[in-house]
């Protein structure tokens, strides 16, 4: 959008950090707790994307649409803050995707690689 990278930016970032590590949270800790139930890696993750997707998009789009407003203001007050504003906003369009996609592609991945270590434990001690 043309603004370069500044101290302000940074803090909007530091912001979408938060965000990011909440939805993936909310995610993982949907997905261990029915682990924990006697579901299969991939039966939890699949539920916990189904059952946590509207959760981690609502907060994702009110977000947007809250400071879509500040984005796309054009008055020399609120110069300052737009860069914060543009990285926080179109950084958690790029993070909720990663957290919807990444995370639990990454916890299946987890999950296989715990089970072959298992299997290799026995393997090798008995």
């Amino acid at each position: 959008m043309g603004y370069d990278l500044s101290l302000i930016s940074m803090f909007g970032i530091v912001a979408l950090s938060g965000v990011v590590v909440n939805d993936s949270l909310v995610l993982v800790e949907f997905a261990n707790s029915r682990g924990k139930e006697g579901l299969s890696v991939q039966e939890s993750v699949w539920l916990a994307g189904m059952r946590r997707f509207r959760p981690i998009m609502l907060t994702s789009v009110t977000t947007f649409v809250g400071l879509a407003p500040m984005i796309f203001e054009t008055s020399r007050q609120a110069r300052f803050l737009i860069p914060m504003a543009i990285s926080l906003g179109f950084g958690l369009i790029f993070a909720t995707v990663i957290a919807l996609v990444l995370v639990p592609c990454l916890y299946v991945i987890h999950g296989d690689f715990e089970s072959g270590l298992r299997k290799l434990k026995n393997l090798v001690f008995g």
